[in-house]
């Protein structure tokens, strides 16, 4: 394990680097407080930084670790295919390495997705999660089902093999598109900077690329259709708590969505953050804080 420390990133993050290798490559990561430890993981373009607002609210009663999805953030970017179980691999070797026993997952969009495949593989180690607009609850039976329906035309050209990674790597456009499409406020310069930092270089702009990729639609891709299911025969049976935050209208997380949950899922609380799209814990990170952390004083007890 290495703990040596990165450039600072401004006042926003002021968190020490860390970095954990697996595979042969970096990880970077922050550890703040101390207890039973809560592991928050990001989906995509964002990083660790995402955490910065709602980390506060959870470091006094617990030892929260943010870590940077292979290839993103301040994690090394090597050349490799960045594919949804490619993910769950690096994430799952990571919390081993790290000694992580009955932990709290919290995980927003593709991160909730890869949390819950680990949290499957080892149900006794996962002591409850908590998910912000989670990404692939369950496999998308066709295009006309997709979430949210306004950008599907986006996310069909993205999977388009001639056209999607040049869209991508010359237009960064979930990055690009974070303050003006799926954001209920605006980001400062500074804030938007942050997350530009990673992907400044075209050509790693892959892994942006490859999760709309991933997304289980009309069958494909296939491992990660069956790898849903697989998951989802163990996330529909087990009683562990579980919290769902949500907006309006939302992105990925709308109806049915929602009522899937609410039917399919034991232990379960919702929690309504009101008006926002994707990127939840930017529009309303103070709210999800005090919640998250009264959840947690509560699944801590039992």
């Amino acid at each position: 394990m290495s703990n040596h420390v990165n450039l600072p990133i401004g006042i926003n993050y002021p968190f020490e680097s860390r970095f954990l290798e697996v595979n042969g490559q970096q990880l970077h990561y922050i550890d703040q407080g101390s207890g039973n430890p809560i592991l928050f993981l990001h989906g995509n373009p964002t990083w660790s930084y995402m955490w910065r607002n709602i980390i506060p609210y959870l470091q006094q009663s617990a030892r929260c670790i943010a870590v940077d999805l292979i290839g993103m953030g301040r994690s090394d970017k090597p050349d490799i295919g960045y594919t949804f179980l490619e993910h769950v691999d690096y994430i799952s070797q990571f919390i081993e390495k790290l000694g992580l026993t009955n932990f709290v997952l919290v995980g927003h969009d593709w991160g909730m997705a890869i949390g819950l495949q680990y949290a499957m593989n080892h149900p006794d180690q996962v002591k409850a999660v908590a998910m912000i607009e989670p990404q692939a609850l369950y496999p998308c039976p066709s295009w006309t089902a997709f979430t949210p329906a306004e950008a599907k035309e986006l996310f069909q050209t993205l999977r388009d093999p001639e056209l999607g990674w040049p869209l991508m790597r010359d237009k960064s456009v979930f990055v690009e598109g974070m303050p003006t499409i799926i954001m209920n406020r605006t980001l400062t310069a500074d804030e938007h900077e942050h997350y530009r930092e990673p992907f400044k270089n075209h050509d790693k702009r892959k892994p942006m690329w490859v999760f709309p990729n991933q997304i289980p639609i009309e069958g494909k891709p296939s491992e990660v259709v069956q790898a849903v299911l697989l998951r989802n025969t163990w996330f529909t049976e087990t009683s562990i708590p579980k919290i769902l935050f949500y907006a309006a209208p939302g992105c990925t997380i709308r109806e049915p969505q929602i009522s899937w949950c609410k039917s399919n899922l034991q232990n379960l609380t919702t929690f309504d953050i009101g008006k926002g799209y994707h990127h939840l814990v930017e529009e309303n990170p103070h709210d999800i804080g005090q919640e998250l952390q009264r959840w947690y004083q509560q699944v801590s007890q039992v």
